[in-house]
């Protein structure tokens, strides 16, 4: 059976005898508080600001310090006073249309939470704000496995099991999707796997996965995380994206091809909204729109974060004259989750 947990791995075969980080996105957090207006969206960066605007040891609280301590220096923050699924899914919503928001948490493994957090952050990525929510799951394997199947989206992570804090005692829910998600942001190569990434603050997980446990929750579309040598690391980087339909399908396994294309995406985009908002749609402009797109891909490509791109088209719509499409296609990059060693020996 393939293994699918990142390592490196041998074998040999013997013949006859013959004589070798800070972050660069704002984080956001839906948590219970005990003050704060409901329905406002706070900018917070510092834990003293969090204290006196939540309360001082709150779930919302104990987030943002993770977060901060795993390196994210700006959290945007919607308390949630009663909990209740519509009253976090009113939360994600208002963070959703934050475009400065790249990542989205909450203190929550309720299901009904979770679908709320998917529904947030399809609807801004049908606004071309694309973000990503990372969730937590805990108990047995199976159950957990089948809360990520429920949501089955390259825009959704969920992390398992738990975690302990630095104390030993379990932790409040959310802080290692709070840990991962720093982890995931302070990178500034999006194609970077997370394997192994410390996770920092956290003292734990409640649950010690062998490789059997991995190999499952890796294809069922969770992100397992571990305490090894006095560190709590993320194992893989996964999302909840296991299947197409009914079929199983890994296109998008990595949450790295998430973040490639995102960044990808945001990169020209940007480029062309500094560089082209006030032109005519005519050859020359289009000539110099493809040039432009070009060398942002050229980019990408000297920093290894897409393989090659090809098809650059730069078109003046046939319907309507003030529209210029255009479109091109790139392959991203891989991280290796495994170094596969093989000596052949001779004796």
């Amino acid at each position: 059976m393939v293994n699918e947990r990142p390592g490196v791995y041998s074998s040999y075969t013997v013949t006859e005898s013959r004589y070798s980080q800070s972050a660069v996105s704002a984080a956001a957090v839906a948590a219970q508080a005990s003050s704060g207006e409901v329905g406002k969206e706070y900018t917070i960066t510092s834990i003293e600001t969090a204290k006196t605007t939540f309360g001082e040891d709150t779930n919302i609280v104990k987030l943002i310090d993770i977060l901060f301590a795993n390196g994210i220096s700006e959290v945007k923050a919607v308390p949630v006073l009663e909990a209740s699924a519509e009253n976090y899914g009113a939360a994600f919503d208002i963070l959703a249309q934050d475009e400065d928001v790249k990542a989205i948490v909450c203190d929550s493994t309720d299901a009904d939470v979770h679908a709320q957090l998917k529904e947030a952050i399809l609807s801004a990525d049908m606004r071309a704000e694309h973000k990503i929510g990372i969730v937590e799951s805990t108990g047995e394997v199976a159950a957990i496995i089948s809360a990520a199947e429920a949501l089955n989206c390259e825009r959704m992570v969920m992390v398992a099991p738990s975690a302990l804090d630095t104390n030993g005692e379990e932790a409040t829910a959310g802080t290692l999707a709070s840990a991962v998600c720093g982890a995931l942001l302070c990178e500034n190569d999006p194609a970077v796997p997370l394997n192994g990434a410390v996770l920092h603050s956290v003292g734990g997980v409640t649950a010690k996965y062998n490789d059997g446990d991995i190999n499952l929750l890796v294809r069922g579309g969770v992100t397992p995380c571990e305490y090894s040598g006095g560190n709590t690391c993320a194992i893989r980087g996964i999302t909840t994206r296991s299947k197409n339909g009914e079929v199983a399908d890994k296109t998008w396994r990595e949450i790295t091809t998430t973040m490639i294309v995102d960044d990808v995406i945001l990169t020209v985009k940007n480029a062309l909204h500094n560089n082209f908002s006030r032109v005519k749609n005519t050859a020359q402009t289009r000539g110099a729109i493809r040039t432009r797109v070009i060398i942002e891909l050229e980019k990408k490509v000297a920093s290894e974060i897409i393989e090659s791109y090809g098809n650059v088209s730069v078109n003046a719509d046939e319907d309507d004259p003030t529209v210029c499409n255009v479109s091109f296609d790139f392959t991203v990059v891989h991280g290796i989750n495994q170094i596969c060693l093989t000596a052949y020996i001779t004796v």
